[in-house]
């Protein structure tokens, strides 16, 4: 069992946020995730770090607060946080998702839980992100309410499996087994870049959406590179390549194909209507005024801010299973998120002032939500600049060399 840890914690800070020696590592986990922060922290400072911060942040504190604080508690950022935020420029994140209570907040009102977010920590670490001035990574770490929520049962083990194999773990060789993943990746961003695509259209079961895409941006797929040239992989596991879309040029319908986990409560079968670049209606069996309060947190969260696309070779879609986690389940479908840009594939629109970067077709929120599309009975076709087509996903098979 300590083998495992050690040898997780080694692939999250070695490849997934790929710490250098001389950073300070910024961990931030819940108090289920303690065992995985340790093995961080050591794994961090055998790697060269000069400082390993961690930060717990226990859910049962942000209930409490939605449920009985003022309204204006519930967007507050204290000043500490947005320096701490701050102070991820130029260093490392390694964050750990896996809620032991996924839907602890959803018997609360829901446009409350929608609205809860630190707006202002939120943008600084949204900017320096996709200023890529920092290398950051988010991974996972079972626990018992987790696995009940998956399994119908806590069964850590049978959990900690499908973990391991979603991030090759079950490898011999784990970071080879990566370099050889993200290069497939890459490979597949290249293809995209090729066909220099105008938009793509998903056609499915209650979803006819048209994305369109940004000139300046560039398909992304197996990690990123900061500005300093450190490559990172932000998602452990990562099957997606994904795009900056020109929010401007959302047309349509698309329906959720999984459970959306959106902090605290599950959103299902979740529906969006797109017109000139907005959403305009939102339906969903559960979770909905979640969605329509964060859709509200600003004027731009109801535009996309991403389109990705992932096909049935992934690894986390042959588990079979539904996570009710989002870093999991939008790498077994295609997804898109509403609110704020990946700037990173678009940089030379990362360096404009927020309002020229909105002019220029690329979205800035204080939100970014991924929520899944695709699946074996939604196609994906992309859209030339002629008004060719050409087939990208047929019942989940890549078309593309």
């Amino acid at each position: 069992m300590q083998d495992r840890l050690d040898a997780y914690a080694d692939l999250i800070v070695r490849v997934g946020a790929n710490l250098q020696p001389g950073q300070t590592f910024f961990v931030n986990a819940l108090p289920e995730h303690l065992e995985l922060a340790r093995a961080l922290t050591r794994s961090a400072y055998r790697a060269g770090a000069a400082y390993v911060d961690v930060r717990y942040s226990d859910p049962h504190v942000r209930r409490a607060q939605i449920e009985l604080g003022p309204e204006d508690a519930l967007t507050h950022s204290p000043d500490w946080q947005v320096e701490r935020a701050a102070g991820n420029e130029g260093n490392a994140i390694g964050s750990i998702a896996g809620e032991a209570e996924p839907e602890l907040l959803s018997d609360l009102d829901q446009e409350r839980v929608g609205k809860s977010r630190m707006i202002a920590v939120v943008e600084r670490a949204l900017r320096i992100q996709n200023n890529r001035a920092v290398n950051w990574t988010i991974a996972a770490f079972p626990n018992e309410g987790w696995a009940e929520q998956v399994f119908g049962e806590p069964d850590v083990e049978r959990l900690w499996e499908a973990i391991a194999a979603t991030v090759r773990l079950d490898e011999a060789d784990p970071v080879a087994a990566w370099r050889e993943h993200t290069a497939r990746l890459q490979a597949r961003c290249q293809d995209l870049d090729a066909l220099g695509l105008d938009s793509l259209h998903f056609h499915g079961p209650g979803t006819d959406l048209i994305v369109g895409l940004l000139p300046e941006s560039r398909w992304i797929g197996g990690g990123i590179e900061t500005r300093d040239g450190v490559s990172h992989v932000p998602n452990l596991p990562t099957e997606e390549v994904f795009s900056c879309p020109d929010w401007r040029r959302t047309e349509g319908t698309v329906r959720s194909t999984r459970p959306l986990a959106l902090g605290g409560t599950i959103v299902r079968d979740l529906e969006l209507t797109f017109s000139h670049g907005d959403a305009v209606d939102v339906k969903a069996a559960t979770g909905l005024d979640a969605v329509r309060a964060q859709l509200q947190t600003d004027e731009f969260a109801k535009r996309l801010g991403e389109v990705a696309l992932v096909d049935g070779s992934s690894r986390v879609g042959q588990t079979g299973i539904t996570f009710f986690n989002t870093l999991f389940d939008e790498n077994a479908a295609c997804h898109i998120a509403w609110g704020s840009a990946v700037l990173f594939s678009a940089p030379e629109l990362a360096v404009l002032t927020p309002d020229e970067t909105r002019d220029r077709g690329a979205n800035v929120s204080a939100v970014h939500t991924d929520f899944m599309i695709g699946g074996p009975d939604v196609t994906v076709d992309g859209i030339t600049g002629d008004g060719g087509r050409v087939p990208i996903l047929r019942e989940d098979v890549w078309q593309l060399s």
